[in-house]
């Protein structure tokens, strides 16, 4: 079997890791210390805001996670959904992880560790709610911060744009029949209802929205005009997220006080589901003989979440207070430091990938 020898493009514009998304973990717990303070302290405009709601879905988050998602959505360009068959053997492993794989094992994690291991330590009351915040967030596809992963392991980046491209067309599809089936499967009761409108109000529009957007701004000044306003916007979107977790920790502080290693408990599937799909895929890359620049990247997008997605969909699906927010929120406190690592893996052992495809060829 061959080694597919296509190498990076280096010359186009990748972009770097910013102060924000390098300390992510540090924003989150202090976000959690603000919460928890702002919580106790200041519990009316806590309650009022999650009063705030039109059909299940709290309007004061709607607004947050679009200021979230739209800047995401805005950088991807579906055009390049045509460069499909470039490399697609890294494309088909990666899809297979994303969609046949990690919504599954993220279901059998939690169920192993919630629902067995862990189960005298967790509040029996949540159990199946942060059963259910797992499934959630295995089940919503990285869309942004991958591009990130994927330049500092020296990713091909059309095959990475392809790839977000396809994920985010599939996940239109595929999540709420993935999440309904699995929350299913464990018992949990599927409110059918809130879930469409979560994937209309939350992937549909979203995306609607950020392809006429980037349309518009294309006409009008190319991707100058492009990268203008997602200068402008980024500000706003982390603000946005930093605003949701605040309130998610505003509402979750008495719980975490009172089991204070929930979040710790709940890192361990999300840690384990994380190397064991990353590896899946970079060792299904290997032996399908497909290019290190390719496989890095398809390792990492397989493994990373759309947590903003996740988030959303906890809190219309479950509310404020449940433990499926919780455990979505868990996943962005671990986002950065553990991809970070599967960086570092696939950049370490680059040698012996290039080595074992020269055997195998």
């Amino acid at each position: 079997m061959k080694v597919e020898r296509a190498a990076p493009v280096y010359g186009e514009r990748a972009p770097a890791m910013g102060l924000f998304e390098r300390y992510l973990t540090l924003w989150v717990f202090l976000c959690i210390a603000v919460g928890i303070v702002l919580g106790h302290g200041l519990p009316g405009p806590f309650q009022a805001i999650g009063q705030m709601e039109v059909f299940r879905v709290n309007v004061p988050v709607a607004v947050l996670i679009w200021l979230m998602i739209i800047p995401m959505l805005l950088k991807v360009n579906f055009k390049a959904l045509h460069e499909v068959g470039a490399h697609w053997k890294g494309v088909g492993v990666t899809v297979f992880i994303n969609w046949a794989v990690k919504p599954f094992s993220m279901a059998f994690l939690g169920w192993l560790f919630l629902g067995n291991l862990f189960v005298t330590y967790l509040p029996a009351e949540q159990i199946e709610s942060y059963m259910a915040g797992l499934i959630i967030l295995a089940a919503a596809p990285c869309t942004a911060m991958v591009f990130v992963w994927s330049h500092l392991s020296n990713g091909e980046p059309h095959f990475t744009l392809t790839q977000v491209a396809l994920n985010d067309v599939i996940m239109i599809f595929a999540f709420a029949p993935i999440v309904g089936l699995l929350l299913g499967l464990s018992s949990i009761a599927v409110p059918w209802e809130t879930l469409t409108l979560s994937v209309i109000l939350y992937i549909v529009l979203p995306f609607i929205v950020a392809q006429l957007w980037r349309r518009g701004l294309m006409m009008q000044g190319g991707e100058e005009a492009l990268e203008r306003t997602l200068k402008t916007l980024h500000p706003f979107s982390l603000s946005a997220l930093l605003v949701t977790l605040v309130l998610l920790f505003g509402f979750q502080g008495n719980q975490i006080l009172e089991q204070p290693m929930v979040i710790g408990l709940l890192a361990v599937p999300i840690l384990i589901q994380v190397y064991f799909n990353s590896g899946l895929a970079y060792l299904l890359n290997r032996q399908f003989g497909v290019a290190h620049c390719v496989a890095a990247p398809s390792a990492l997008i397989g493994a990373s979440n759309f947590f903003e997605l996740a988030v959303a969909t906890a809190i219309s699906l479950f509310g404020f207070q449940s433990g499926a927010a919780l455990a979505t929120v868990v996943g962005v406190l671990v986002e950065v430091p553990v991809m970070l690592s599967v960086v570092r893996i696939a950049n370490a052992t680059r040698g012996w990938y290039d080595r074992s495809g020269q055997e195998i060829a």
